[in-house]
């Protein structure tokens, strides 16, 4: 059983540490607690582990959020991996900061990284973990927030959501991901 692990963000330096790119930072991670190191590929930067003797890819789209579906398709049908064994991992205004949330499927909620995604993909059922960031945004600054780093404040916590985020993979990778969400979203 093969997992792709898909964080999502944007490529470039300016985009490093952005609420945008808190997808890439959970996969960051997880390359690390697997002792795996991401080189470029087609249409992103990826890793391959494993885990338990699970073969692990992790993935950072270089298509920018809004083609991410691109990047997405093209490794599942490389590596021939299910889309229940795909988890796409991204940023959430709807969820407050530090608060993560594990779904087996569902709409895009407006994320236009996910939207690329499911037209692609033609599909909505794929798991995904949300990592909220907040909405402390005026009326219309939607897009400057998430292109925003984080403030001072949560960028003192961040660690935490993080290596929370990277915990709930490892458990569906070793648990599945009904019994993970019972745990981990509660």
């Amino acid at each position: 059983m093969k997992y792709l692990i898909v964080g999502l963000g944007n490529p470039g330096r300016e985009y490093i540490g952005t609420r945008h790119n808190v997808g890439f930072m959970v996969v960051e991670a997880l390359a690390e607690k697997l002792s795996v190191g991401f080189s470029t590929d087609r249409y992103g930067e990826k890793a391959e582990g494993r885990f338990k003797g699970k073969p692990v890819i992790l993935l950072k789209p270089s298509t920018y959020m809004n083609l991410s579906g691109k990047a997405v398709r093209f490794h599942l049908e490389k590596q021939g991996v299910d889309t229940k064994n795909l988890i796409v991992v991204t940023d959430d205004i709807a969820l407050p900061f530090g608060k993560c949330r594990l779904k087996p499927s569902g709409s895009d909620g407006g994320h236009n990284g996910l939207k690329s995604i499911q037209e692609i993909l033609q599909t909505s059922v794929y798991p995904r973990l949300r990592v909220g960031i907040g909405n402390d945004f005026p009326k219309g600054g939607q897009a400057d927030y998430v292109l925003s780093p984080f403030a001072e404040e949560e960028q003192k916590n961040l660690g935490v959501v993080i290596e929370n985020c990277v915990n709930g993979i490892v458990s569906v990778l070793s648990d599945g991901l009904e019994r993970t969400m019972n745990h981990f979203n509660s």
